[in-house]
């Protein structure tokens, strides 16, 4: 979808939402590789400094998807009614899961209970065992003490839910305290804009300990991260006065995130599990406000570079949903079979990651926007002629 303000498109959101997704991709990929983190599958060819570029990115990643999704409902929600709102969201986000979960996602918990050696079938026969929806010995794969996974699909239940409640709860943020709230929140500037909507963010992990389980019911401290930065995304909307004070800080927010970095990294460093309770708030306080000013950053510098009509816009624009829900079980699959091949630290990786993305493009390209019962399984409207294909994007900008 294209976003759009009172006079001007605004391209930097679409681009930044493609861009965030690509970094997901190659995060999953390089997740692959990592020593000392546990995932579906892992290759031979771990390594430890892959940990610090990880670390670098994966405080901010996930939230930054959530506050472009809060930007999204306040833009869609200029252009129709709160009940016509969670419909469409309702459609565009449980329909991909429930397929995702029944035909994207089973590889992966498939080649990860064979890796742990908790099954010994075939597929087909994993199949047959997946569908009966009963819990698996414990460890087989991720979500087998339920039965059934959705791995990476996670941030659509979590989007669905924060969309719906947003939704329902329109009437309190459109009374007079809530709009109070959003002004004063738009209306923050230089370091108070870095450092106080940090705050909660530091609050709940100071005085919430539940643990993080991206099983939508019982992970309570990632829904109050997640949802508070989802309705700092909704409050932004296209505050004009707001966004040019992000483009004028983008520096200053840029060197403050680094410095915010530096510091979290020493006392990650200098942790250990005697570490006093005031040294443990003080790396709580600097992860959270790494995170929020780097989130500042970025949007800052794609408002200043991005917000412009790129040719190849559309069609990523397109393309991000179902690269989004194919990617990893592709990911996986690839790194699995390349892994029995002793290719080595370069050539594996590399291939893992053109593996990753000539599967999704092939997929989409010529399959899923071609077929119009493919395309709302993949979070598609169906397409009243033939979509243009990649050759048309390749004509244009010829």
């Amino acid at each position: 979808m294209q976003y759009q303000t009172a006079v001007n498109r605004r391209y930097d959101i679409d681009a930044l939402r493609v861009l965030a997704f690509a970094l997901l991709i190659l995060y999953h990929c390089a997740m692959f590789y990592v020593a000392d983190w546990g995932w579906h599958v892992k290759s031979g060819y771990v390594s430890e400094w892959l940990q610090y570029p990880m670390i670098l990115v994966n405080r901010w990643r996930m939230p930054l998807l959530f506050l472009i999704s809060g930007l999204a409902v306040n833009f869609l929600l200029r252009r129709t009614g709160a009940g016509d709102f969670a419909w469409s969201r309702f459609k565009r986000l449980f329909v991909p899961l429930l397929f995702g979960m029944a035909v994207i996602v089973p590889p992966q918990a498939y080649l990860q209970a064979i890796s742990n050696s908790a099954f010994a079938g075939n597929y087909a026969q994993f199949l047959v065992a997946y569908f009966t929806f009963q819990p698996w010995p414990a460890g087989a794969f991720d979500g087998s003490h339920i039965g059934v996974t959705w791995n990476h699909l996670w941030y659509l239940p979590y989007l669905l839910t924060y969309s719906l409640l947003l939704a329902a709860a329109l009437p309190l943020l459109n009374s007079k305290p809530g709009l109070w709230l959003r002004d004063r929140f738009r209306g923050l500037r230089g370091m108070k804009l870095a450092l106080l909507p940090a705050v909660p963010l530091v609050l709940y992990t100071w005085f919430m300990t539940f643990p993080s389980t991206h099983d939508l019911i019982t992970d309570w401290e990632n829904h109050a991260k997640y949802f508070t930065v989802f309705l700092y995304g909704y409050w932004m909307g296209a505050d004009a006065g707001l966004w040019a004070e992000l483009k004028r800080m983008r520096w200053p927010m840029l060197v403050a995130a680094l410095a915010s970095f530096a510091v979290f990294m020493l006392l990650l460093t200098l942790r250990t599990s005697a570490s006093p309770a005031l040294f443990r708030s003080g790396y709580d306080f600097f992860e959270y406000l790494y995170q929020w000013i780097m989130l500042l950053a970025i949007f800052g510098w794609s408002f200043h570079l991005l917000n412009r009509p790129f040719r190849w816009l559309p069609y990523a624009t397109e393309a991000v949903y179902p690269w989004y829900v194919l990617h990893q079980t592709i990911t996986v699959v690839a790194g699995y079979q390349l892994a029995k091949f002793s290719l080595g630290p370069v050539v594996e990786p590399a291939l893992v990651i053109a593996a990753a993305i000539a599967g999704c493009f092939v997929l989409h390209e010529f399959v899923i926007r071609r077929v119009n019962i493919l395309r709302p399984l993949f979070g598609l409207k169906a397409a009243a002629v033939a979509p243009p294909g990649i050759e048309n994007l390749a004509a244009e900008t010829r």
